[in-house]
């Protein structure tokens, strides 16, 4: 596929391959990782407004970024104009190049609140919403998907409706809020997106592979993608998809426990290296009884002598 520059508001990426805000993943050590493999942008797990205007410690601690992110980009959720623009302008984001707002997010904890996907029923919410952030002198991005329902496919509109508000920027997940991550993506939709609008517009959904990249980009005539679930199982699929040379599995986890180490409490750092390493090791061999041995670990230090137990056999 053929890398390219994205402008954002007069910043300009290394390449058009992105990681997508996953909750509860993409932490500073996770985007810092995949930058590494060749991600050209990545993206905070999604924060709360709310929790900012609130003073939650907890949503703050989801805003930690460093150097390893040349840019930095946060994704943040709400439905009031108002505490979306003060989170903009607060000291909590002014580390942050690149704000997106999250109006695709199809679970029911966000939807029922009137955020995420929930939006796409109101695009004039949405504007004001655009317009408000923009306020705030940040490069402002929406992620979106192409409608509620398959016969209310909205998205042309909806990015056109945002574009004017000032948005620079749009992420289109080619599915339906109902279809949550099943089924192929509309590349149709995020097609006629892309026809519609004069910014960048990046695609998004079902991109496991660097001929899923290819297809998604050849099929849409978007600016660029955006992975999402394929690398939480293989953060190297940015060295796939963009040609670049990467290491062996062993030497990636035992860095991102590393670096995950030095942010993180043991606790935390535990559980969400537990889960990850089993992630990474899906497909291999032996991978019932490791998971279990695995998640048995109480601490980092166990799960980084699971980790060189594990990778001593000669199959990995």
């Amino acid at each position: 596929m053929r890398l390219q520059s994205v402008n954002i508001g007069g910043i300009h990426t290394p390449n058009n391959v992105f990681l997508a805000p996953l909750a509860g993943y993409t932490n500073y050590p996770f985007r810092k990782l995949c930058l590494s493999y060749g991600a050209g942008l990545a993206f905070s797990e999604m924060v709360s407004a709310k929790g900012l205007h609130y003073g939650s410690e907890n949503t703050k601690e989801l805003l930690y970024t460093g150097e390893g992110e040349p840019i930095k980009a946060v994704q943040i959720f709400g439905n009031d104009p108002a505490i979306l623009q003060e989170a903009c302008e607060s000291e909590h984001l002014a580390p942050f190049d690149i704000v997106d707002i999250n109006m695709g997010c199809p679970m029911p904890k966000i939807y029922n609140n009137g955020e995420g996907s929930a939006l796409l029923s109101d695009p004039v919410l949405a504007a004001k919403i655009v317009s408000a952030c923009k306020r705030s002198g940040k490069r402002i991005s929406v992620k979106m998907r192409i409608g509620l329902t398959p016969d209310k496919i909205i998205a042309a509109e909806f990015a056109k409706r945002l574009e004017g508000a000032g948005a620079d920027m749009v992420t289109v997940h080619g599915r339906t809020k109902d279809k949550i991550y099943n089924g192929e993506p509309d590349y149709a939709a995020i097609a006629k997106v892309k026809r519609a609008v004069q910014i960048p517009v990046i695609a998004n959904g079902g991109i496991f592979s660097r001929s899923d990249a290819k297809l998604m980009l050849k099929n849409t005539g978007a600016d660029g993608v955006m992975v999402a679930r394929a690398a939480m199982y293989n953060p190297q699929i940015f060295c796939e998809i963009t040609g670049m040379v990467g290491e062996n599995k062993k030497d990636m986890i035992l860095r991102q426990l590393a670096d995950t180490q030095a942010l993180y409490e043991e606790r935390f750092v535990t559980v969400y290296m537990r889960k990850m390493v089993a992630f990474y090791l899906k497909g291999e061999k032996g991978v019932a009884s490791w998971r279990e041995k695995l998640f048995a670990c109480q601490s980092p230090e166990e799960i980084k002598e699971r980790v060189e137990e594990i990778f001593s056999y000669p199959d990995l």
